[in-house]
């Protein structure tokens, strides 16, 4: 669709399509210029910025409700130590987001994904691990300068995936953005290797997710995907990666895939420990980009394949932890 070529985004981890063009967010960090919320034009370049009235911890994504509000997601926690997580709820037309503190019922998670339910409260969902995601949604209404408890609404299984990613089989089981389509007839999870789209039936994404079958789209060897989101008109599936980690001169590019029209056949295994093959007939981008999805495969035996799977996460992981200090 666009390359994004200002140089503060180049860990962005959040992205919602508009009618004007795009909105996003970095991964968490400690630079100033990069703690916005960007809005970009239809050519990804930078319209304005909006500034938080306190320093975020780690946004990780966005969700747009029918009526134009933002919500940003501040739940990152790699640590898995943070006593609350946060949402920003920036209203059509405002121009400070406001803060709003909720705490998990049982331990920290780690949560890079965000929905709306039907009534356009936030739904959060980990990032989990082996296939399997748990859903939050606040137990009582959200309130600024209150800390809100969050009740556990389900887990998701996520299907059985072999779609070449940087990262192996660990890429495949976990969840790094969402996105409500604009009819909220759908909702859409994605890995780093894969798109998972559900259909709603009657408002209820709970029931959707936690016992539909999702058609599935591959996003294959996307360097880092943590975005995704649909189309004003959603027909299409955007996603754009990070690039912080990738050779130099590299952009963060939107990309547009058409949604599948079949569905997974089975649940992905939540003990699997080795390497799948990548598909030979995974789908590409609708508009290829050089450097993305060009045919790398990671073609290792299942041992070695498992060793730098686990480092490259571990890398990864280290990165962002050092980062954030």
């Amino acid at each position: 669709m666009c390359q994004v070529r200002d140089d503060r985004l180049t860990e962005i981890s959040g992205m919602v399509a508009t009618d004007d063009g795009y909105v996003v967010v970095n991964d968490g960090a400690d630079d100033e210029a990069r703690l916005r919320i960007f809005f970009l034009d239809r050519r990804c370049a930078v319209a304005r910025t909006v500034s938080y009235p306190s320093r975020p911890r780690d946004t990780e994504d966005l969700a747009l409700g029918r009526d134009g509000t933002i919500w940003v997601a501040d739940t990152g926690d790699n640590d898995r130590n943070r006593e609350t997580i946060a949402l920003w709820r920036l209203a059509p037309g405002a121009d400070r987001p406001v803060l709003y503190r909720m705490t998990y019922p049982d331990n920290p998670h780690d949560a890079e994904a965000l929905l709306l339910d039907a009534a356009g409260q936030p739904l959060i969902v980990t990032k989990g691990g082996s296939g399997t995601v748990v859903l939050y949604a606040p137990a009582t209404a959200l309130k600024p300068g209150a800390t809100t408890p969050l009740t556990s609404v389900g887990k998701v299984v996520l299907p059985a995936s072999t779609t070449s990613n940087p990262f192996s089989f660990l890429g495949r089981g976990v969840v790094t953005g969402a996105a409500n389509a604009p009819d909220g007839r759908r909702v859409v999870l994605r890995s780093y290797a894969d798109a998972f789209e559900y259909d709603v039936a009657g408002g209820d994404v709970v029931a959707a997710l936690t016992s539909g079958t999702p058609r599935v789209t591959p996003l294959p060897d996307e360097p880092q995907g943590e975005s995704i989101t649909y189309s004003r008109d959603g027909r299409s599936l955007l996603t754009v990666s990070e690039s912080a980690d990738q050779p130099a001169g590299s952009r963060p590019t939107i990309l547009r895939y058409p949604a599948a029209t079949t569905t997974a056949a089975a649940p992905h295994p939540a003990e699997s420990t080795t390497a799948a093959p990548p598909s030979p007939t995974a789908a590409r981008p609708a508009a290829q980009t050089a450097g993305i999805g060009g045919g790398r495969t990671w073609p290792l035996a299942a041992g070695a394949g498992t060793l730098l799977a686990l480092l490259a996460v571990a890398g990864v992981l280290w990165r962002r932890h050092t980062d954030r200090r």
